[in-house]
């Protein structure tokens, strides 16, 4: 072999090695610091999970008058399924929840309509609703179909490492939930409305 060859393929090991290194220390740095999450991807993903409700059930998605009328805290508008800004004061009493809403924290006035598949709650992008909260873990909690085939909803802590508070009380396994429910993530407080 010559020396050339032999040269070149120690350069090729060297920069092999280091494209390994490289992606260790990646994979390691994602795993200790998690996933970042801005607010203009929760807004984005926000919206696509509006979007494709909207295109499921054969509407069309308002657009929004003004950024600014509507707008959570966050700067985020407020998303409902009829286009509208959420009620506030709601009375509490029996009956099957519709949508979700955030009344307090970073995206207070945000609306997601409550689907058949379950609405997955935490910090992770792929979840419908992206909390920004250093309490929440990356798959929270999640709301979903009562799985006995009774009507109503229940929601799931999903071993969250702060838990889930329905009311004052720390949510362990599932409970089924009606309108007027308030779940507390964090700094986030839910609100189930019909």
């Amino acid at each position: 072999m010559s020396e050339l060859t032999l040269t070149l393929l120690r350069l090729g090991l060297l920069a092999l090695l280091w494209l390994f290194i490289f992606s260790v220390v990646g994979v390691l740095r994602t795993d200790i610091y998690g996933t970042k999450v801005s607010r203009r991807s929760q807004r984005k993903a926000l919206k696509a999970a509006e979007q494709r409700d909207a295109s499921r059930n054969g509407r069309r998605m308002p657009v929004p008058a003004a950024a600014g009328a509507g707008a959570g805290a966050a700067g985020a508008p407020a998303i409902t399924p009829e286009g509208g800004t959420p009620r506030r004061g709601r009375a509490r009493g029996k009956g099957t929840p519709t949508r979700l809403v955030v009344t307090e924290g970073p995206l207070t006035g945000t609306s997601l309509p409550l689907r058949s598949g379950g609405v997955l709650i935490g910090r992770n992008p792929e979840c419908a609703l992206v909390l920004d909260d250093d309490y929440a873990s990356g798959r929270h909690c999640r709301i979903q179909p009562d799985p006995t085939g009774r009507e109503g909803w229940v929601v799931e802590d999903l071993g969250s490492t702060n838990g889930t508070f329905i009311g004052r009380e720390r949510l362990t396994g599932s409970r089924p939930v009606e309108v007027g429910t308030t779940l507390r993530i964090g700094k986030t407080v839910l609100e189930l409305r019909g």
